[in-house]
């Protein structure tokens, strides 16, 4: 390999055209191969593209160029071969280094540019056409980045040069050279789509986020080619029909957008973003005019959806005419044209890459279309999404699909009840009525998705028509669909009902579904039936005219409480005791019991006696999978089902009675299942017993769901709850970006104006060079997540008082960051630093995986650059070729030796790698527990308040703790619950936050106070701990948290908390209890022991009865012996009193003692008192879950 390199140089050095061009072929070759080139593309840049050669070896270099790393010196050997270029007589030669324009690095480029804006200009007047479409090719890429922007935001001449330059390839547009018309067409069509989509550039490799004036700029040069297009289209459109057709595709997109944005109005916000008052001419246009601008380009553009053969012509073509139909005054038959043609592309298999794009087009165009032909559609939609191949695409063609279904039943009887003639067809019943779709529908057990996928779609779109509409400001796409969704609903609070109230009817069969243990289709359509019940009051039975019940509503009463009969009868074909319980539930809560006939109590077929036997199934049902069922769970739904189903109706009561007695008296209840259903018939016994005492509001129906596919742990995996949970995120997400989007930064900007909260400024830099360094450097970082991206963006600052020829700037890399070309490092260089003057420079790198990154900086500056001072230098090349030795000799004296600065690492926090994660308290308790990797931290920090600040007394203020921990509320995390119990007890915060990579990362906070012992001594400092709990996903993120806890603490509190190793924490714990025992000790030692009641009178008994016998024996008088001994008798009795009692006493304790031990025996009962720690748990969940409905709350009152 040495050698055919060697053989590779030697040809370049050659003179030889022949040569030089076989030697780059040979090198193109091998790096296509994935060898190391870099050899071989030093050698080209010295000996082709700093030197004369052929315009073919010039085209061959450059493209050897774009296929390796260069160095920042060979750059700059670059750009100089390219200003030579520029002025060389043979304009191919001019055109090969024009075209390696677009491959300079942006900090290269700005000063190429500046220097030779004049060659360039001269580039659009030669009459080479090679050479014109080489200019408008180039610029045309270059022009539209990100980078090149921010380079005009900072340069005003420069910026005036580029907008110049857009006028010219504006003009070139209609060129005589084909293939230059063709290329200006595409320039321009590039900048309209990177403006209208906000894509940041990938060509130049930064991420730049824009800002005001970046923004402004774009906008000016977008107004000024709309203006363009709008002035010309007359003569554009002569120019394409000119191309050959192969070339027409290119002016379609320009043309469209540029018609389109003056036709619609657009074009006034983008002239007010930027900020300029020229151009003013194109609103002037009335509106006849801009809707005849806009049939002429829809009449220049339909003969090609017919007569075409090209498929990416006719898709081109009908997309475009599609987005001319959404103009004001757009008519239905531009939209009916282009769906048709692009149904026929289909139909013909041809273009088969793009049928997702197909479906997609059509899907959501549908609303441009006219109500039958919607319905004519409908059907065959259906079966073309069926057999697309990717979840998304189809998810969000069933999300169109199902919205479009609720727009047509909706416009369709809100027209009908205006006076206007019914369409048949129009209902949903109609339009889902296709045989594949019932059938379906109507098996059992089936492969495939879908039906679970359409049934969960149509539901959910039904919940976000129960939601009020999203206001539409702008008109656009979305603007026809939430009129007609008004117009049907007239806004009504209850509209949404009536199409739900079809759409029930139609997926009934859903509930007879063998989905191998999944459930979130039919848990979807349980909770639209439970709602509708609930707002119907199907309880109540059908209302009446007398009772005020409109017509529409005893129609819709009565085909819900038909419904609800047939789920009854269906509860016998239900496959699964899971679905059977939650199906009983549904009912059972909602059925009307006083409307069922008493003559039919002992039918089998009533309702009610269908109900039972279900009942009965599943509380005997021992023998299913645990894929069908939950028996705790089942169980469970059943015994309450059956506790307000009976105390709500006698006869229900008596039945289910005899259900539970026989289900407690059998081996297959559990001792909690029998102590339950004893509540439950005491329950119901006492209902029965007091029909007038029973209080309304106890067996109420709620109108809640309470059964979800979650599963509360992931020990027990269980392939079927996974594919609900993906099914679920797949579904919502589609309904979500359909029904309300979340606005892209040009669309917030368009209606909110410049001042938009999207415009981020740059974060606060960081210096990194010392303090008596001769280059001040500082810099900041911004973070894409969507690309994985991270730019440093540095401020270079000469603080001598010399000009400074040449500073490198070089920047390494450690933990997961690379660089896109992959080297190693990064080399900027900057020539001519002026004393106090900023020069700014920029990297983009990658970022691979969550890990803890760095940017090391080190900054080179040679003082002696280009001032001749090492001018001698004798070396020793007797072995190298002359020509090296001559250029070493020429290029080595004249750099000198470089100063070396090392900087400051500029350390990437890991919180910049998350990202916030929405989850609701229940969620994420439900979560936690099931994340396998843990991390525990304790941390300290200090805070200062005074004492009775530190108490309760506090409660309705800022909390004196968390005074550390106040930056988290800045960091990328979202809050699920934040709870500060309002006592000197302590905190807890939660958070949830996923990495840039997929894996989640729960954190909880735990803070407990240590003020309350001194509550009353004023202003103090004092030490908090509190405890940071960490779960994740992923053992890799949590090893990377325990591998630096302190530097991950100051990521996440700014430095404000301190890491506390666990030994020192349990040193603190065992001083604060020493503490507190020897306090008790104390306390105990100063009172005297305590004495029980019984001891006390026992003893002032006997001390009276000593004191008596002492008196006794002192009385000698010989009259009274027999008063004496009488005294004695009484005494004795009384003795003999109490030695009973003692003895009875003992007795009783004894037993006590005999049926505790006969308890323990027995074993553990069901009815135990909590322990301590449960309550305390208990309590705290509660309190979390209350202060997080408060600021649910208070977000509500905010937004309104």
């Amino acid at each position: 390999m040495d050698i055919l390199f060697a053989q590779i140089q030697a040809d370049l050095r050659s003179n030889d055209a022949l040569r030089q061009s076989g030697a780059l072929l040979q090198a193109l070759q091998q790096s296509a191969a994935g060898r190391d080139i870099s050899v071989i593309a030093k050698s080209a840049v010295e000996e082709i593209v700093a030197s004369p050669a052929s315009a073919v070896c010039k085209k061959l270099a450059f493209d050897l160029i774009r296929s390796t790393r260069l160095t920042a010196d060979l750059w700059e050997t670059v750009c100089t071969g390219i200003r030579t270029d520029l002025d060389f007589p043979d304009p191919d030669v001019t055109a090969a280094a024009i075209s390696i324009l677009a491959a300079i690095p942006s900090h290269h480029l700005s000063r190429l540019i500046t220097n030779f804006h004049k060659e360039i200009n001269s580039c659009f007047d030669s009459n080479s056409d090679n050479l014109r479409f080489s200019i408008t090719e180039t610029l045309g890429c270059i022009l539209a980045r990100d980078d090149l922007v921010t380079l005009c935001e900072n340069n005003v001449s420069l910026l005036d040069r580029v907008s110049n330059w857009w006028g010219r390839i504006g003009q070139n547009m209609l060129d005589r050279a084909d293939n230059v018309s063709k290329v200006a067409f595409e320039s321009v069509g590039r900048l309209f789509h990177e403006f209208d989509n906000k894509k940041m550039s990938r060509l130049a490799g930064d991420k730049l986020v824009d800002s005001e004036n970046s923004l402004a700029i774009r906008s000016n040069w977008v107004s000024s080619m709309v203006d363009f297009v709008w002035k010309k289209r007359n003569s554009l459109m002569a120019r394409s029909l000119v191309l050959p057709v192969e070339s027409f595709r290119a002016t379609v997109f320009p043309l469209v957008y540029g018609v389109k944005a003056v036709a619609s109005g657009s074009i006034e916000i983008v002239r007010k973003l930027s900020k300029s008052n020229t151009n003013e001419s194109v609103l002037n246009a009335n509106n006849a005019e801009r809707l005849v601008g806009v049939s002429d380009v829809v009449t220049h553009l339909a003969p090609f959806l017919a007569s075409s053969l090209d498929p990416a012509l006719i898709f081109e073509v009908g997309i475009n005419m599609l987005y001319l139909a959404d103009v004001p005054g757009g008519k239905p038959e531009w939209a009916s044209q282009s769906i048709i043609a692009i149904l026929t592309l289909w139909d013909r298999q041809e273009f088969s890459s793009a049928r997702e794009s197909i479906v997609r087009a059509v899907v959501t165009n549908l609303h441009l279309l006219d109500l039958h032909m919607q319905v004519s559609l409908f059907k065959r939609l259906l079966l073309m999404v069926r057999n697309l191949r990717a979840e998304s695409d189809r998810m969000h063609a069933l999300a169109c699909i199902c919205r479009t279904a609720l727009c047509v039943d909706l416009f369709a009887k809100e027209s009908v009840r205006r006076g206007q003639k019914p369409l048949p067809g129009t209902d949903i019943v109609s339009l889902f009525e296709d045989a594949r779709i019932k059938d379906d529908l109507n098996s059992v057990t089936s492969k495939s998705l879908f039906r679970e996928e359409l049934v969960a779609s149509l539901v959910e779109s039904c919940f976000q028509l129960s939601l009020p509409l999203p206001e539409q400001k702008n008109s656009g796409m979305e603007s026809r669909v939430i009129g007609a969704l008004a117009y049907g609903t007239g806004y009504g609070a209850l509209n949404w009902t009536e199409p739900a109230l079809e759409v029930v009817e139609v997926c009934r069969p859903c509930v007879k579904w063998d989905c191998d243990g999944r459930t979130y289709a039919i848990d979807c359509y349980l909770k639209l039936l439970v709602r509708l019940c609930y707002i119907y009051d199907t309880r109540g039975g059908v209302k009446r005219v007398k009772d005020g019940a409109s017509q529409d509503q005893i129609l819709n009463e009565t085909r819900l409480q038909n419904l609800q009969r047939k789920l009854v009868k269906d509860l016998r074909e239900v496959n699964t005791p899971r679905v059977c319980a939650r199906l009983i539930w549904a009912i059972a809560e909602h059925i009307d019991l006083e409307g069922l006939d008493p003559l039919l109590a002992d039918d089998p077929e009533d309702p009610l006696n269908i109900i039972i036997s279900n009942v009965h199934k599943v509380l005997f049902n021992t023998d299913a999978s645990a894929d069908t069922s939950n028996r705790l769970q089942d169980v469970q739904a059943v015994l309450l089902s059956v506790q307000r189903l009976g105390s709500r109706h006698p006869r229900a009561g008596v039945l289910l009675t005899k259900e539970l007695e026989e289900f407690r008296s059998s081996n297959v209840a559990d001792s909690v299942n029998k102590h339950q259903c004893r509540l439950i018939m005491q329950r119901i016994k006492y209902t029965s017993s007091h029909p007038d005492d029973k209080w309304a509001g106890v067996s109420e129906a709620r109108g809640d769901y309470p059964f979800s596919h979650h599963k509360l742990t992931v020990q027990f995996y269980e392939a079927a709850a996974a594919q609900d949970r993906k099914l679920e995120g797949l579904v919502h997400k589609a309904i979500l970006e359909l029904w309300r989007p979340e606005p892209s930064e040009l669309t917030q900007l368009l209606t909110k104006g410049i001042d938009s909260s999207s415009l981020r400024v740059p974060p606060a830099a960081i210096t990194l060079s010392g303090s008596s360094d001769p280059c001040y450097i500082e810099a900041y970082h911004l973070a894409d997540s969507g690309d994985g991206r991270i730019s440093l963006h540095l401020k270079v600052l000469n603080l001598t008082e010399l000009e400074l020829n040449r500073v490198d700037i070089r920047v390494g890399l450690s933990g997961a960051l690379y660089y896109m070309d992959g080297s190693p490092q990064a080399v900027r260089q900057l020539r001519n630093l002026v004393s106090q003057d900023p020069v700014l420079c920029s990297v983009t790198v990658g970022v691979s995986h969550f890990e803890k990154c760095a940017l090391w900086v080190q900054v080179l500056y040679y003082p002696f650059y280009g001032s001749g001072a090492a001018g001698d230098y004798d070396g020793d090349y007797a072995e190298e070729d002359p020509q090296i030795v001559r250029q070493k000799r020429s290029l080595r004296p004249e750099l000198g030796e470089p100063v070396i600065l090392r900087c400051l690492p500029y350390k990437i926090p890991l919180t910049e790698l998350l990202l916030p994660h929405k989850i609701s308290p229940v969620e994420y308790f439900r979560l936690w527990p099931s994340l396998p990797a843990v991390v525990e931290l304790t941390g300290t920090y200090t805070y200062e308040g005074s004492g009775f600040k530190a108490t309760a007394a506090q409660q309705y203020g800022a909390s004196p703790f968390l005074s550390g921990l106040k930056s988290l509320s800045s960091k990328h995390f979202h809050k699920v619950c934040s709870h500060i119990i309002r006592t000197v007890a302590g905190f807890q915060l939660c958070f949830a936050a996923k990495t840039w990579f997929g894996g989640f990362l729960g954190l909880m906070i735990f803070g407990a106070s240590e003020v309350s012992r001194n509550v009353d001594l004023g202003d103090e400092t004092t030490t908090m701990m509190c405890k940071f709990v960490v779960r994740a996903s992923d053992v890799s993120i949590t090893k990377v948290i325990e591998s630096d806890l302190q530097g991950f603490l100051d990521d996440l509190t700014d430095g404000g908390v301190e890491y506390m190793p666990e030994d020192e924490v349990k040193v603190a714990a065992a001083e604060r209890l020493k503490i507190s025992m020897e306090r008790i000790s104390l306390l105990k030692a100063a009172r005297k022991p305590p004495k029980s009641k019984d001891s006390d009178d026992e003893d002032s008994e006997e001390e009276e009865e000593d004191a008596e016998d002492d008196d006794d024996e002192e009385v000698e008088d010989e009259d009274k012996r027999k008063e004496k001994e009488h005294k004695r008798k009484e005494k004795e009795k009384k003795r003999r009193e109490r030695e009973e009692k003692r003895r009875k006493k003992k007795e009783e304790k004894e037993k006590k003692k005999k049926e505790e031990e006969e308890e323990k025996s027995k074993g553990p009962t069901t009815l135990s008192k909590p322990t301590a720690e449960e309550v305390e748990h208990r309590a705290l969940q509660a309190a979390v879950l209350q202060e997080w409905h408060m600021l649910c709350k208070d977000r509500s009152t905010k937004v309104k």
